[in-house]
């Protein structure tokens, strides 16, 4: 009888082992069709802003901006692509980016209020200061969100 238990166990053991193996095709597989759709998109969004851009016949700061948070945005997916890991300070170069966008907008610059005024601006300096410490506290390593642990890190060296 405990002939069969400890067979079953080794059954048991085998079937988890395939289903772990299995889950991880299956997210990784899903996380690779992801990286290449919002690439795509960011690329194909870049070339449609841009081809406007031509169109008008001149780029404005707000425009070029724009393609600054297309630039970023492609930089995080290559770089999530290549490492598994998301640079946390392109997130905050992407906002910083945006909020700058919105302050160089002229028609919208006119329509704020003050105080919608100073708090993108204190937002954006907030963010900078967050991007300033991360930089320091990394001590030579990007701070980065990572789905991959360190034990299979370790085990792909």
């Amino acid at each position: 009888m405990g002939r069969l238990v400890d067979q079953v166990d080794v059954v048991a053991v085998k079937g988890e082992k395939t289903a772990e193996k299995l889950g991880n095709h299956l997210v990784d597989g899903f996380q690779m069709i992801a990286l290449f759709a919002i690439g795509g998109t960011i690329v194909w969004s870049a070339f449609h802003a841009y081809l406007g851009m031509m169109s008008k016949g001149a780029a404005t700061v707000e425009d070029i901006l724009l393609l600054f948070v297309f630039l970023e945005l492609g930089a995080m997916v290559g770089i999530y692509f290549k490492t598994n890991r998301l640079p946390v300070q392109f997130l905050i170069y992407v906002a910083i980016t945006v909020m700058t966008r919105s302050l160089a907008s002229s028609l919208n610059i006119k329509d704020m209020t003050d105080e919608r005024l100073l708090t993108i601006a204190a937002a954006t300096l907030g963010l900078a200061i967050a991007s300033l410490v991360l930089c320091y506290s990394a001590e030579g390593e990007m701070p980065v969100i990572s789905h991959v642990s360190d034990r299979d890190t370790d085990r792909k060296r």
